[in-house]
């Protein structure tokens, strides 16, 4: 997997900007403490890999042919306030399905529907364009996403820095997709979170009306 941005700081920068808190005032933890827990919820426990500099991160090498029911996935990237805010713009090829994941944080299951990328449908049922971040206090978004035709998707933040990622489509044609924007009301989210995860994946764990807890 590939991974290039437009106007990157150095690594020390990411790192330093990694440690700060998620930027809401109210003496929340910093990300790595607090989104490690966060990101460890259902399915995410298996899923999660440490953050770090954007040069740092590569899909792990394999060792040997997946087996064909195998889930295979590239290596997650993670975006948080303050480069992470409202007007953010998420860029996809054409093409792209969406399959939201419902009850995300109780028994996560697949809906029954399918809509063309941006459009997803956000945890309080309205239909939204997920292409671009929401204002804090917004609904979970979370789906999985197919079609690529090509493995990309680019990141385009409001202060100018574009983050472009790229994967063989071929082995891993979908791509998990989870926003937490402050809209849950349950501990320990409530407003605490402001923060997007991505992963492409060999195929979708979460199958239609088939809860996994």
């Amino acid at each position: 997997m590939n991974i290039s941005g437009g106007k990157r700081a150095s690594a020390e920068a990411d790192r330093a900007e990694a440690d700060r808190t998620d930027g809401s005032g109210r003496g929340t933890p910093g990300r790595r403490s607090v989104l490690g827990g966060l990101f460890a919820v259902p399915v995410l426990s298996g899923l999660v890999a440490a953050a770090g500099p954007a040069s740092a991160l590569a899909a792990e090498p394999r060792k040997a042919p997946a087996a064909a029911d195998e889930l295979v996935r590239g290596q997650e990237r993670r975006y948080n306030f303050p480069l992470l805010t409202p007007g953010t713009r998420l860029l996809m090829p054409p093409g792209v399905k969406a399959v939201p994941v419902l009850d995300y944080y109780h028994r996560p299951h697949a809906a029954s529907t399918v809509s063309a990328w941006p459009y997803i449908t956000a945890a309080n049922g309205a239909t939204v364009d997920a292409s671009v971040m929401p204002e804090r206090g917004a609904p979970t978004r979370v789906a999985m996403l197919d079609g690529f035709t090509e493995g990309w998707y680019e990141l385009i933040h409001t202060s100018g820095r574009a983050d472009r990622v790229m994967w063989d489509a071929s082995t891993m044609p979908f791509l998990f997709v989870y926003g937490e924007f402050g809209g849950t009301d349950e501990e320990p989210y409530r407003d605490r979170f402001y923060a997007l995860a991505l992963q492409p994946m060999s195929r979708n764990p979460y199958r239609r009306g088939t809860s996994i807890s």
